[in-house]
């Protein structure tokens, strides 16, 4: 039996565990967050390469370091008109590139940062993170510092989280004659996980009357199907608690509320990576496969103005890098074309990919946001 043959069954049996326990059904927000991050056994706790080409997809900082040095240009522009914000947090930083590619370019232009923080929740991934910047950037490893959770006191700099928000559990919905239910999973008679509709919860109920919803969806197709990140309000609030100044810098897929609820996105947006295929099968692969759904960004704007935070800028991945001066950081090589092409095309990760970015006693206005700006749409 193989190892990942183990943990599929010891991650589905501890799911069982949990929907006994709950009287037979759990949300599909408990059911994505133990898929994803149970103990030693969800996708983004257990020993699977996850990224790059031996993993199950590529992000940005993957596919070069043209991602990096535009992320790097806003931290340098940041810090120059911000004297005192020279921390970086990074959440979730995955294999460790970004980090990697960000310290050598600010160390590239002498600018050397007070700290780099990661707060990353998987022990494996902390590894693979050290392993990679101790053998990239050897001279830097002593300003990167892991934590379990946000620093306190807070921090006066730049807090990144690319493709974060994406991987939260959400809530999945049905909507149809003004009847709003909630999606369960449930253990069924063959021992398999399947959804079953119920009541809303109040949580539920609550986040669908604020984003006034019904309205978007008064002439959606029937049954319209779709997700709601309970997570955002608390978790850009806990972000505000974490900065003392400076700016939050998010980059994800997504929509702003009227693309994402669309009336003809009937069946919503979760979608499964394994091995580089995408598909909607929530259930297969338990364990060893990434489960995402999109952006709602206005949903993150309107928890920003709650915590008190400036939404200073809004707009594509493709726009954020050009007004980075993306174009000025390409050698003459197939390679950077084509990395170039990946991360501002239209049809790859250009328009789909959006970048935000939230402030708090900041200084100057941001160079990624100077052109092209689309918080009006939110």
């Amino acid at each position: 039996m193989s190892q990942d043959t183990i943990f599929v069954q010891e991650l589905h049996a501890h799911i069982c565990e949990q929907i006994a326990a709950s009287g037979g059904k759990i949300s599909f927000a408990e059911y994505m967050q133990l898929a994803l991050y149970a103990p030693g056994l969800g996708y983004y706790s257990a020993g699977s390469i996850k990224f790059g080409a031996a993993g199950d997809f590529v992000t940005a900082p993957e596919i070069g370091s043209l991602f990096a040095q535009c992320i790097a240009a806003q931290c340098m522009q940041i810090f120059a008109n911000n004297p005192q914000q020279n921390s970086i947090l990074e959440i979730g930083a995955g294999s460790g590139q970004l980090a990697c590619d960000v310290l050598n370019t600010l160390a590239s232009k002498n600018i050397f940062l007070k700290q780099y923080l990661i707060l990353e929740v998987s022990a494996d991934l902390k590894q693979r993170q050290r392993d990679k910047i101790a053998q990239q950037c050897p001279d830097l490893l002593h300003l990167v510092t892991w934590i379990d959770k946000l620093p306190e006191p807070a921090i006066d700099g730049i807090i990144l989280a690319n493709e974060v928000l994406d991987a939260m559990p959400c809530s999945m919905f049905q909507f149809e004659n003004n009847n709003l239910l909630e999606y369960y999973v449930i253990n069924d008679n063959a021992n398999k996980f399947a959804l079953n509709l119920g009541p809303a919860s109040t949580a539920l109920e609550q986040a669908f009357t604020r984003y006034e919803l019904a309205l978007h969806l008064e002439s959606a197709q029937q049954p319209y199907t779709s997700e709601i990140n309970l997570w955002i309000p608390g978790w850009i609030a806990s972000l505000n608690q974490a900065l003392n100044s400076g700016a939050i810098l998010l980059i994800d897929y997504g929509f702003a509320r009227a693309e994402y609820y669309h009336p003809q996105r009937s069946q919503g947006t979760l979608m499964c990576h394994y091995r580089h295929k995408s598909h909607g099968d929530v259930f297969a692969n338990l364990g060893l496969q990434d489960i995402t759904a999109h952006v709602d960004f206005t949903a993150v704007a309107e928890a920003a103005v709650a915590a008190e935070l400036d939404v200073d800028g809004y707009t594509t991945l493709a726009s954020f890098l050009l007004n980075c001066g993306v174009t000025s950081f390409c050698q003459t090589n197939t390679r950077q074309a084509q990395e170039l092409n990946i991360l501002t095309s239209p049809a790859e990760m250009g328009e789909l990919f959006k970048v935000m970015v939230l402030t708090k006693n900041l200084a100057g206005e941001l160079v990624g946001f100077s052109h092209y700006d689309k918080t009006h749409t939110l």
